[in-house]
């Protein structure tokens, strides 16, 4: 596939343990992989010889072989870039390879490639990290099917004048020209369009964001101050770093550490704790600890079943209350370095509140992390962009707006389609309608419509289309652990709220139990003005057609639920009806289930007034069948 960009600008996030290529066109950013491969590269490359020379091997094959290779497999390069030995001194215990000094005393990598008898062969951090950006720039070419030379490339806020230009080195030796060095939080408010000149406008005045960055092994706070430029559509505003603060020793990598003692502990009891683990095993533990990080981050509980040998099978429950508490002293740590970022700013802020905060890092995905953040901060923190990606995206934005193409996609003056979620029968229920002005705020209550239901999935839909199925699916999340009642009886509020700068909130709660979940969109992304005109033209040619289906859709669930209640007080109290009421309610029955069963087939065979009048004289001849009920039961309480 191509872009529509005649001279693409690259957007590179070369990160410690994972990087990321993207660009940014008419649909807004988006992140590049050729079909089928996985956009996320780990930042590890082995280096082997061969009869050519030395050659790199780069991303997932290095990461998960650098157990047969230790030596001569390189990740965190990203440590060494522009540092002196003694620089990296508190890193090198940490390095699976060896570091020595080169010229001026820089960090350079030993690579036994001839064996360990041989002499090494001795590389820069900038010839590693150019075979990442060099694979990056090969991917990027591949999905774009044209060449590429430019990049803007992000780096620390913290870098210095020779990490940064140690990384223009790394580009130009891949080959790409790097046209412009961006700080990472900058890069991540540029992401979600902070700092635009459309957000200028709208949001006159200095702004101050705070950028939250867990990463795979570091953690990162900045606070930014975002400046107006001034000079109408052409440019950004004026970005300045005003604190920064963290530790590099922190990470999801300290959450896997910690999970992987809680199952080795519990082996332990199991086996005894001197028994010795194969090497299988303990792979599949660091697997395993991984998967239930991610998984615990939409579920309250993940299994665990790891093999270990000789018909050993270690099995039990990891609840999500269990991972908090391990994560717990980790997070505040972080909480820690957010307070020494504010209390550095103090000045700079001059009593100003923060305006925002942006996630970065796939960490921050931990509902725990989330909820930390935003009781510190005392406001939602923008979530809608994948945590892994924002850096590259904000990247892509910076090149767009170099290149002359941003078009401030991801900003939004008005909404410019309708949102939604999806009902049952594949309906939708808009909340907030097309051409409402940002910020929008709509509140809807529902019910489920099955018995027992312990959990609801929440399809959010952009599109003037009535039916799920003919609208766009901005993403899905599920309300669980409620209490099972009986259908209609759960009250589930659905608030979406769009703030100003287009990123939309979706929550729901269930009144009774107190449970609540949500998710984040940017409702525009990936869409250009001529996409918008396209469904509202759909929406309109097909309206009349779309509204038959909505209300037979309403229709059938209404029904059902019509016949499910009736049909349980009809088995109970249908003696105590008259002949002729009986005889009444019972055909009406029968008419109702036959017409949803068609309906549900093929809704163009039934024609929506007859199934609501049918429903409507359900309802009537169930009011003395209703009345006995009632009466039933205050017999019974008497």
């Amino acid at each position: 596939m191509t872009d529509t960009v005649s001279e693409p600008i690259l957007g590179i996030d070369l990160g410690t343990t994972n990087s990321l290529v993207a660009i940014a066109g008419g649909t807004g950013p988006r992140v590049l992989a050729p079909e089928g491969e996985n956009p996320i590269l780990p930042s590890v490359v082995r280096f082997e010889r061969d009869p050519t020379g030395r050659k790199a091997v780069v991303g997932e094959d290095a990461r998960d072989r650098a157990h047969e290779f230790p030596h001569t497999t390189v990740s965190s390069a990203k440590r060494l870039m522009g540092r002196s030995v003694e620089d990296c001194a508190a890193d090198l215990p940490y390095l699976g390879y060896a570091v020595v000094g080169g010229e001026h005393n820089t960090a350079r990598i030993a690579l036994p490639l001839d064996g360990p008898q041989a002499p090494p062969e001795i590389i820069s951090p900038q010839e590693v990290s150019a075979s990442i950006l060099a694979e990056l720039r090969a991917r990027a070419e591949r999905a774009l099917g044209r060449a590429v030379t430019k990049a803007v490339v992000t780096v620390p806020a913290y870098f210095d004048d020779a990490q940064r230009q140690a990384t223009r080195d790394a580009g130009r030796i891949a080959g790409l020209e790097v046209v412009r060095i961006v700080n990472e939080p900058t890069a991540a408010a540029l992401a979600y369009g902070l700092g635009t000149a459309r957000d200028a406008k709208r949001n006159e005045g200095v702004r101050h964001v705070a950028v939250y960055d867990l990463g795979g092994g570091t953690f990162d706070i900045s606070i930014l101050r975002i400046t107006p430029s001034g000079d109408g559509d052409s440019g950004t505003a004026f970005y300045q770093v005003l604190s920064t603060a963290g530790d590099t020793r922190l990470g999801g990598d300290d959450i896997d550490n910690a999970i992987v003692r809680t199952l080795t502990e519990g082996i332990g009891v199991e086996i005894g704790p001197d028994a010795a683990l194969p090497v299988e095993s303990r792979r599949a533990i660091a697997r395993f600890a991984r998967a239930i990080k991610h998984r615990l981050s939409d579920e309250e509980a993940a299994e665990v079943r790891i093999d270990l040998g000789e018909g050993r099978v270690y099995e039990r429950t990891l609840t999500r209350a269990e991972l908090e508490a391990m994560m717990a002293p980790l997070v505040e740590r972080t909480i820690a370095a957010c307070e020494r970022a504010l209390r550095d700013a103090k000045d700079a802020l001059d009593g100003s509140p923060i305006d925002a905060v942006v996630m970065v890092g796939g960490s921050t995905r931990i509902p725990l992390v989330r909820a930390r953040v935003a009781d510190f901060f005392g406001i939602e923190p923008y979530t809608a962009l994948d945590p892994d990606t924002v850096v590259a995206l904000g990247a892509a934005v910076q090149g767009a707006i170099l290149g002359g193409d941003h078009r401030g996609a991801l900003l939004l003056d008005v909404i410019p389609l309708s949102l939604g979620i999806e009902t049952r029968g594949g309906a939708v229920a808009k909340l907030i309608m097309r051409n409402s002005p940002v910020p929008a705020r709509a509140t809807e209550q529902f019910s489920t419509s099955v018995d027992g239901q312990v959990s609801v999935k929440l399809n959010v839909l952009q599109g003037e289309r009535e039916m799920a199925e003919d609208c766009r699916s901005l993403g899905e999340f599920h309300l669980t652990g409620l209490p099972p009642m009986p259908a209609g009886i759960p009250q589930l509020v659905v608030e979406f709220l769009v703030d100003a700068n287009g990123v939309l909130n979706v929550r729901a709660a269930e009144k009774r139990s107190g449970k609540r979940a949500g998710i984040q969109i940017v409702p525009n992304h990936g869409l250009t003005p001529e996409e918008v005109d396209k469904m509202e033209n759909e929406a309109l040619e097909h309206a009349r057609e779309d509204m038959t289906r909505h209300r037979i859709a309403d229709l059938i669930v209404n029904t059902n639920l019509d016949l499910k209640w009736i049909g349980e007080r009809f088995e109970r109290y249908a003696d105590k009806l008259s002949e002729a009421d009986r005889g009444a309610l019972s055909d009406l029955m029968r008419t109702a289930r036959d017409l949803v069963s068609r309906a549900e087939a093929d809704w163009s065979s039934v024609d929506a007034d007859e199934l609501y009048r049918t429903k409507d004289a359900l309802d009537r001849a169930s009011v003395p069948l209703q009345e006995i009920g009632i009466a039933e039961s205050l017999k019974a309480e008497n």
